[in-house]
């Protein structure tokens, strides 16, 4: 029969992901709480990364391993997409219920651009890794293990990382932003 519908060939790297298809689904499911929709957009996608070359086997791991890592990232974009959503869905709303707010003043939104300022400037003088988790943590609305996951690194280390992230910010914050 002519005309018949080939297969269309796909990367080698792509090949194998169907044979652990099932465990990729329960490692969705996990990454996504048990969110049935959410973790099946976070699976779709994942794949389409690898199809599309976004996600690159290198060769470092195993392909099981490789592809279970995009999906905890493709779901930890996912989740940190949605809280900023939410976030500024709520703040809009919020401005809306209040018809009597007072809108801000040139002063007000310059106290406040200078009060982030010096906020950021405090934040560059912690680690790398304790101004990433307080970002995560604060600025994100994660929790310490979510933003563990985020890093990579464990529980433990992150646990460890924020408390004296947080504790340097206070000691900074009392002695008027200096100190080291």
């Amino acid at each position: 029969m002519t005309g018949a519908a080939t297969e269309v060939p796909r990367p080698r790297e792509v090949g194998g992901l169907e044979a652990f298809h099932e465990s990729s689904w329960g490692w969705a499911l996990a990454c996504c709480l048990w969110n049935r929709d959410e973790a099946e957009d976070v699976l779709q996608t994942a794949y389409l990364k690898a199809l599309d070359g976004r996600a690159r086997f290198e060769g470092r791991a195993s392909e099981r391993t490789w592809f279970f890592a995009v999906i905890r990232r493709t779901a930890a974009e996912r989740r940190r997409r949605g809280l900023v959503r939410r976030l500024a869905l709520s703040r809009w709303a919020s401005r809306r219920l209040d018809p009597g707010a007072a809108i801000a003043t040139p002063e007000a939104v310059a106290d406040d651009d200078r009060v982030a300022a010096g906020l950021r400037t405090l934040l560059l003088r912690l680690s790398p890794r304790q101004r990433a988790l307080l970002h995560l943590v604060f600025y994100q609305e994660l929790t310490v293990e979510q933003a563990a996951g985020v890093l990579g690194i464990s529980v433990g280390s992150a646990r460890t990382h924020y408390a004296r992230g947080k504790a340097r910010l206070r000691t900074m914050l009392a002695s008027g932003g200096g100190g080291r």
